[in-house]
């Protein structure tokens, strides 16, 4: 019983954090959403090549939620998220809200992306969080290919 209430402890104190698109124009990425059917029902959907879509962030730890955050700019149009916007999320909407958790504590675990990985992000992260973050260049490398360690890929 210690060991589960071990294990538990430390992976309570993780902050899960990730992004997922929502395609304005109905689209469902197939990498995260499947339909199964009996039958092929031969259905064609003609989508843009760009179409327009909304990219929402969120964290998630023991202590609850922190977001959603909507990547947008000043005129409120939806925007891609490049490592500028996703630095400034993380200092003007992440890190304050963590002033009502325990920060010496607290993981900070994200995935591969580009905009997660860049140099100065990775530098502002481990500035932050120490040698206490899961992610690709830091202290703990993020496991390619692990499903399970991205649960706001089915939440969000």
């Amino acid at each position: 019983m210690r060991d589960v209430m071990n294990f538990l402890q430390r992976h309570l104190s993780n902050t899960i954090c990730d992004e997922a698109h929502f395609w304005l124009n109905g689209y469902v990425n197939k990498q995260n959403c499947r339909i199964w059917s009996e039958a092929n029902p031969q259905v064609y959907i003609e989508t843009p090549l760009h179409p327009e879509k909304l990219t929402v962030w969120c964290a998630l730890c023991a202590g609850g939620i922190i977001g959603p955050y909507f990547f947008k700019n000043d005129e409120g149009r939806n925007v891609t998220v490049d490592g500028d916007r996703y630095r400034a999320m993380i200092t003007n909407i992440f890190i304050p809200e963590l002033n009502n958790h325990d920060v010496q504590e607290l993981w900070f675990q994200q995935d591969g992306a580009t905009c997660n990985t860049a140099r100065a992000t990775i530098n502002l992260l481990k500035d932050t969080f120490g040698d206490r973050l899961i992610s690709r260049f830091g202290s703990v490398n993020w496991p390619p290919r692990s499903c399970d360690l991205t649960p706001l890929d089915y939440f969000l």
